[in-house]
């Protein structure tokens, strides 16, 4: 049963009793990410989630760890394209604690110029981490690539050099525009008593009363044809299709994720049978749509030998072509929509999972689906709208295709692929 309501500084908050596990979790969601930022400041909103946890006007960076460690519980934080989160998950008992703790990093970290110093030298680090990382570089470029012209095309990292340029005046301008009471949702999910926690959370949280500006959204991009790829020194190429998904909040994502279960979601799926299973051509393929606000994309990624990159685009499209031309059959759509519900039900058998989603969904779009809705949906989805959906999504007018690794003949592959992809 959810229970939602607002404090009086305007935060809203998100809640589920659940009686029966030892465990609550709680989140801290701040509508800012990377869609919010510039060509200048892009990676501010992940350097922010990093100084919180580098001290605060009561607490030292080791302080705060230990608050949580002390208590056998968990401590964390994730930046997105679209929000920013920490939380932490404790026994039932020591809740006050992570509200304590969470609250005191949200409105009380110092912002340290030493701090700012060093922590540039770990978030420079931790790109250059991923940078060793291809499969990771291939998702970024098709966002920069299929995203081109908006902020969304942006990395949430940034980069080393607007990470270098950052100081403190701008860090504190962006968090003072976004960190604020009405762009943000707290989402608690497990055992706990809601009064008292209710009152906690206005003894902790009431007193912060800063204003900012609303989060506004640039011009969606217009969707088109295009290729990219990144030369890398790696064994293995590795490749990505977008397409144009649907946005967060559309019902049209429940007919594409019973399409996507069949197309590349699962293991039983038609493109890891053929691709995989049946040829051996590619160790790791999937698809999967991601939503955002008013728009989406559905990628499909494989990992593939790179003398079988024209052999690999060629069966894809092939699959997608099947799937335009014959749809799903009504024995793959009950299949899917089983595994679909199945996946959902279990993931919700941790307060985790459970605190992610009520906070999401609240930051969001503003609305909470019960566990009930969502099953409704997924059982709801028919033929004809997977027919309108597989006809949106797989418009070769918008297909994208970026890839990393080492060609011998890239421009003639590039050709190539251009011929097979672009000119249908």
């Amino acid at each position: 049963m959810y229970y939602k309501f607002v404090l009086n500084n305007g935060i809203r908050v998100v809640t589920e009793k659940i009686p029966h596990m030892k465990s609550v979790s709680i989140g801290i969601w701040v509508e800012t990410g990377s869609r919010y930022e510039n060509i200048i400041n892009n990676g501010t909103s992940h350097f922010i989630e990093h100084m919180l946890f580098k001290g605060t006007e009561n607490r030292t960076a080791k302080q705060i760890a230990e608050s949580i460690d002390n208590i056998g519980g968990q401590l964390n934080a994730f930046t997105s394209k679209e929000c920013t989160c920490f939380y932490a998950k404790v026994l039932d008992n020591h809740l006050p604690i992570a509200i304590d703790v969470l609250s005191d990093m949200l409105l009380n970290s110092k912002f340290d110029e030493n701090e700012i110093k060093k922590e540039k030298s770990v978030v420079i680090e931790e790109i250059n981490m991923y940078d060793d990382s291809p499969e990771d570089i291939v998702h970024d470029l098709l966002s920069k690539t299929i995203f081109d012209g908006s902020s969304l095309s942006f990395p949430i990292l940034g980069n080393a050099n607007t990470i270098q340029d950052l100081n403190r005046d701008g860090i504190m301008e962006f968090y003072k525009k976004y960190y604020t009471p009405e762009n943000t949702v707290i989402s608690i999910a497990g055992n706990f008593e809601i009064k008292e926690t209710k009152k906690l959370l206005e003894e902790f949280f009431g007193h912060w009363s800063i204003k900012g500006e609303n989060p506004t959204l640039d011009a969606l991009p217009k969707i088109t044809q295009r290729l990219c790829s990144k030369n890398k020194d790696t064994e293995q190429l590795h490749l990505c299709l977008g397409l144009e998904g649907v946005s967060q909040g559309s019902d049209e994502l429940y007919s594409l994720l019973v399409l996507n279960n069949v197309f590349g979601g699962s293991m039983s799926s038609r493109l890891f049978q053929r691709i995989r299973e049946d040829r051996g051509l590619a160790y790791s393929i999937f698809s999967y749509p991601s939503s955002y606000k008013k728009t989406g994309i559905f990628t499909i990624y494989a990992g593939l030998n790179p003398n079988q990159l024209l052999n690999v685009i060629d069966l894809i499209l092939h699959d997608i072509n099947k799937i335009k031309g014959d749809y799903l059959s009504e024995t793959e759509i009950n299949r899917s929509k089983e595994q679909l519900k199945g996946n959902y039900m279990l993931g919700l058998e941790s307060t985790s999972s459970r605190m992610t989603s009520l906070g999401k969904s609240e930051l969001l779009l503003g609305e909470i689906y019960s566990p009930k809705e969502i099953l409704d949906k997924i059982d709801r989805v028919t033929l004809g709208d997977i027919k309108n959906v597989t006809d949106k999504v797989f418009d070769y007018n918008k297909l994208n295709i970026a890839y990393v690794g080492k060609l011998k003949n890239k421009d003639e592959v590039d050709q190539k692929i251009k011929e097979v992809c672009f000119m249908k």
